[in-house]
């Protein structure tokens, strides 16, 4: 159990959390949402003791086991990975050592009824339950499972920690986070640098294995809608609390925002008559007995208030693009790696690790193109080519005539100075009448007034991507190549940059598995797969009909082995595995018979949603007899709220029967 009590963070003169409660009791599944900034890292560094509030109360069980997975972390070097995520069981050895110490002391002594003894017997059993819990299956296997879960070939596991990337040694630290079995998680942003297949494992770890209590912060809407049963709201200062998970909490809010406004009004409207009123026949005797009923009566009416709302977004516009020549960027047969000193465990050739073999694309001017796929497979790769950062080891790869490129990095947490503030990062690098108008493009990306003297250091992760993408705004360039630039953005900022880059004239090649975003963005798609680009005309959409899914995580989990933490499949000659390879048609009776089965399928789904239906119907009908003639007793804003939770409920059953 974690309970905060009456929390306030103040900063100078602001106020970032205004005498905020929570509680959050065992096995409670709670997803933190809110705009970047509001304060959610920040409830997790209190219950991390990492920060002290400005006032208030935190309360934990005593003995309470934590997992905290920051936003931003400080990495181990030197270690190889396997290595590294052993040392979650260097303690271990502490809980044996605590055992014999505790054994020895019960056996010296003699108070058997005193509090003392009763506290050593309990810490006795507490040490070694973690111990029987930890010891459960081999170190080693735990170890190789969690890691496999996650993403790591066992061909990695060797590897030096300070070869991986920021994103992958996240990912180590969330597996000995894991490996630990805390009572208590606490994850902020854990999914930015995991691709589909393993959001995927985390999420069946959560849901199936974790028995603990959740905290989490996410800007996925389906990882919060699979990971947690409460939505609580940190907005200016306050929380709200919803018992319902995020795509529920999303139809609640603006319905509770709704009934606030329409009460509000109903209310401002009566205030109005009976000032009306009193004003009239406040000088008249024979009306004194009404006009003091009326005074008293506004005087104990308790007023109703709109919730305060964060209407505040970026305002982004890029400056046109210069001309540059029709060819943007053009790859032919290109054989892309990396030395074996930048990366290990190469296999074929001694001296080098092959990530793309034969690879062809061509960007023309003012294309907007996607490069998906999955972790690993060198989309971030390619755009070390195009930086000229890596070279091809054979074929060719160039950029176009007067090219002039803006690149948004995927790790900013590396990139930028953290000592720097936010107002000397673009002061360092602009030049030009551009100079006069930092505040003005800092302003637009919601760093306003004391904002721009915050060090790169104390920024959260929404934050240094905002000040990331304002530096592009700096300079006019006719090519964007954006990696990964959703991470970390809240769902209004990212809606805000699409509209942006949708906008923008010139060429745009962004790397991303957020299909919301790419969707109506782009008009041609690369698929990264097997070492392999495969180009795909048309825009997301068209791609995901192509490939007959409706997600990127269907997509990826197809290309993936069946089984998470499987032995890798033998691959071919030209690199394919063999469980990819396409199965023998079936037989016409063979097809007919699974057409026949699945028409039966859809023939009992449509009957039993025509009775669902009808079930839907009666209900609505009942409490729209009640609202036509409501009783004192009778809550119409809980009957109204039924009412609209069943009405979508009937739409998406008729929707689906339609379909049918």
């Amino acid at each position: 159990m974690i309970s905060l009590d009456s929390i306030t963070v103040s900063y100078g003169g602001f106020t970032l959390l205004d005498g905020v409660s929570l509680h959050i009791g065992d096995r409670d599944r709670v997803g933190l949402v809110g705009k970047n900034g509001a304060g959610k890292s920040t409830m997790l560094k209190l219950i991390m003791d990492l920060q002290s509030p400005t006032s208030g109360k935190i309360t934990r069980t005593a003995g309470q086991r934590i997992g905290y997975l920051p936003q931003i972390m400080e990495h181990h070097r030197g270690r190889t990975v396997l290595e590294e995520a052993m040392t979650v069981y260097d303690e271990l050895d502490r809980l044996s050592r605590r055992i014999d110490e505790i054994t020895l002391e019960l056996a010296d002594r003699t108070d058997y009824e005193s509090e003392a003894y009763h506290r050593l017997i309990v810490e006795l059993n507490e040490v070694n339950d973690r111990l029987v819990l930890a010891q459960s299956e081999s170190p080693e296997e735990s170890v190789e499972r969690t890691l496999t879960g996650l993403g790591f070939k066992k061909s990695e596991f060797g590897r030096k920690t300070e070869t991986f990337s920021q994103g992958w040694n996240m990912r180590i630290e969330l597996a000995k986070i894991l490996l630990r079995h805390p009572d208590v998680l606490l994850l902020d942003e854990p999914t930015n640098h995991l691709d589909i297949e393993s959001i995927q494992w985390l999420e069946d770890y959560l849901k199936s294995s974790f028995t603990g209590s959740l905290v989490l912060i996410s800007h996925d809407r389906r990882f919060l809608d699979n990971c947690t049963a409460r939505t609580v709201e940190v907005m200016l200062g306050h929380l709200y609390d919803y018992k319902v998970p995020y795509s529920q909490y999303v139809e609640l809010r603006k319905e509770r925002i709704a009934q606030q406004k329409a009460a509000y009004a109903n209310q401002q409207r009566m205030i109005e008559k009976t000032e009306e009123f009193i004003e009239k026949f406040r000088y008249k005797p024979t009306k004194s007995n009404q006009v003091q009923s009326r005074v008293k009566q506004l005087e104990r009416l308790e007023r109703i208030e709109i919730d305060d709302e964060d209407l505040s977004t970026i305002t982004v516009k890029f400056p046109p693009a210069p001309r540059s020549g029709d060819v943007a960027f053009e790859v032919k047969d290109a054989v892309i790696g990396y030395p074996a000193s930048v990366m290990p465990g190469s296999t074929g050739h001694p001296d080098r690790k092959i990530v793309l073999n034969g690879a062809n694309l061509i960007v023309r001017r003012g294309e907007k193109v996607a490069f998906v796929g999955r972790n690993g497979e060198g989309k971030t790769t390619m755009m070390r080519v195009l930086m000229g950062e890596l070279e091809p080891f054979s074929g060719e790869a160039k950029v176009g005539y007067n090219v002039d490129i803006g690149y948004y990095a995927q790790n900013q947490e590396d990139i930028l100075d953290k000592k720097e503030t936010v107002f000397g990062t673009l002061d360092r690098i602009a030049v030009g009448d551009v100079r006069t108008k930092l505040r003005d493009i800092l302003a637009a990306f919601l760093f306003k007034g004391e904002d721009i003297d915050k060090r790169v250091a104390v920024l959260s992760g929404g934050e240094r991507s905002r000040l990331a993408m304002a530096k592009l705004m700096l300079k006019a360039h006719n090519l964007l190549a954006l990696d990964e630039p959703t991470n970390h953005m809240d769902i209004r900022s990212k809606d805000v940059l699409k509209q942006a880059l949708h906008a923008y004239d010139g060429t745009i090649i962004v790397v991303s598995h957020d299909r919301d975003f790419l969707n109506g963005l782009v008009d041609k798609v690369y698929e990264f797969i097997d070492g392999r680009v495969k180009e795909h005309l048309g825009g997301v959409d068209d791609f995901l009909r192509r490939k007959k899914a409706e997600s990127f995580r269907e997509i990826e989990a197809k290309a993936a082995p069946a089984v998470l933490g499987a032995s890798e499949p033998v691959l071919g000659q030209r690199g394919r595995s063999a469980q990819n390879e396409p199965a023998a048609p079936k037989s016409d009776y063979q097809a007919q018979k699974a057409q026949s089965r699945e028409e039966k399928r859809a023939k009992n789904r449509q009957n039993l949603l025509e009775k669902q239906i009808a079930e839907l119907e009666a209900k609505m009908a009942d409490i729209e007899k009640v609202l036509a003639a409501p009783t004192p007793d009778a809550d119409i804003m809980d009957l109204t709220r039924n009412y609209l939770e069943l009405k979508r409920d009937l739409d998406a059953k008729m929707d689906e029967w339609a379909s049918l």
